[in-house]
């Protein structure tokens, strides 16, 4: 599979202006050479740099490219016409599904498991990596089908009155040959704006793999300064999915958000005022945040899936407004007493999801690849410290809302702290 690089952005929101973006160093190395590092460890060693700004710097750099142990073509631009017309000059040069790397970002991402996957899913043209971030209010979003599809694009910059799922495009894209007819010749054209929206509306399957492995642009002197921060303490390299990773599992209802008997209504969705300060905590920190909750009242039919989502939408854009995120939700649909008026039949079982039992930790567990020996539960009930215990997983309760008043397991946790701010400090502090 060859690897694409589109590397002809330069500087315009930092102090560089003698040398194009991709090849500011970062911690001693230009953040193409990160690149093509990555790309070589897994074995994909047929490169073509897309430049234009600046060129020379980038053709000088890596003209002996046997030094870097991969074949290297350069393809300079006179004029640039977007993002999607800088590919479409490969289109007699590739006929197989190739990556896209944008020549701005610092990423160490699991390649051969972005590939499993595309491979899985044939009929699609478009494998796009997403992920949260702590910043959508600036960034390209998507809307996604359980499926793995995409539904819908949500450019920048988004409407104050509108709720999304923090889900962002990482411009890390593999493609199939077949998407060259939609890119115009000699046009300017964009990915975002103008090949994607084209793709869906005709009918073509769009794929998204997210993660939460490391990949973050430079668009500020403060991003650059963290990004720098996080290659030399390795926080890069360890964050990448062939690694186990940690983990802090944490109840929706009562520990994200206001806790309401039988929450179904958007407007009661309300989030707690000291949630943004702990999640801060666990954000900055290599611990993923990952909700797992019971919702009986889809089975009840309380509740659609869909609108769930929107509640989760709502959610999701409080969250990002204090610049904080989660990382993903599992929740269980089920519930094991009939007889409720309108109840789903189907959903009215005897499940092994719902806590206490532990198919959603299961699920994350695979999923993210997580260590359970590393990670933790952090949540104020003994239902939910029973499930954690089932999982094998160190449990800590906080004196919140139920504060351990619910009794309906005999149960010990590991550790006890009066609220989630001393909670998450400790965990991040002492593993």
């Amino acid at each position: 599979m060859k690897v694409v690089i589109i590397a002809w952005w330069k500087w315009t929101r930092l102090w560089f202006s003698d040398i194009p973006k991709p090849m500011v160093k970062v911690a001693w190395k230009p953040i193409l050479e990160y690149q093509i590092e990555l790309a070589k460890r897994y074995w994909l060693k047929d490169i073509i740099i897309l430049s234009w700004y600046l060129s020379d710097v980038i053709t000088e750099y890596f003209w002996d490219w046997s030094q870097f142990w991969v074949n290297i073509e350069h393809i300079v631009e006179d004029i640039p016409l977007g993002t999607a017309w800088a590919v479409k000059q490969l289109e007699w040069k590739v006929n197989d599904k190739f990556f896209v790397f944008y020549g701005d970002t610092i990423m160490d991402i699991d390649l051969q498991k972005m590939i499993d996957f595309d491979k899985e899913n044939l009929d699609s043209l478009w494998t796009l990596l997403v992920h949260p971030n702590n910043h959508p209010y600036d960034s390209d979003l998507i809307e996604l089908n359980k499926d793995s599809t995409i539904k819908q694009l949500h450019p920048k910059p988004h409407p104050e009155w509108e709720y999304y799922h923090n889900c962002v495009n990482a411009a890390l894209y593999i493609l199939s040959p077949e998407v060259f007819k939609y890119i115009p010749s000699n046009e300017s054209s964009d990915f975002w704006k103008h090949i994607f929206p084209a793709i869906i509306n005709d009918w073509k399957i769009l794929r998204w793999y997210k993660t939460h492995e490391y990949i973050k642009d430079m668009w500020t002197p403060e991003r650059l300064k963290q990004v720098e921060w996080d290659i030399l303490s390795w926080k890069v390299e360890r964050l990448n999915k062939s690694n186990k990773q940690k983990a802090i599992f944490l109840d929706r209802d009562g520990v994200i958000n206001k806790e309401v008997d039988n929450l179904h209504d958007i407007n009661d969705l309300e989030i707690l005022p000291w949630v943004s300060e702990w999640l801060s905590i666990i954000n900055k920190s290599e611990y993923l945040s990952l909700i797992v909750t019971n919702q009986p009242m889809i089975a009840k039919w309380m509740i659609t899936e869909d609108e769930l989502d929107n509640v989760h939408k709502k959610m999701e854009t409080l969250l990002w407004k204090d610049w904080v995120y989660v990382d993903d939700i599992f929740y269980c649909p089920h519930h094991p007493d009939k007889w409720f008026e309108w109840e789903i039949p189907e959903l009215k079982i005897e499940c092994n999801c719902r806590k206490p039992k532990i198919w959603m930790i299961e699920a994350a567990v695979e999923k993210y690849n997580i260590d359970v020996n590393q990670s933790f539960i952090i949540w104020d009930s003994t239902r939910d410290i029973q499930t954690w215990k089932n999982a094998w997983l160190k449990t800590i309760l906080v004196k919140t809302w139920y504060a351990w008043n619910d009794w309906k397991y005999d149960v010990e946790p590991d550790f006890v702290f009066d609220d989630l701010n001393q909670a998450c400090s400790f965990v991040i502090k002492n593993f």
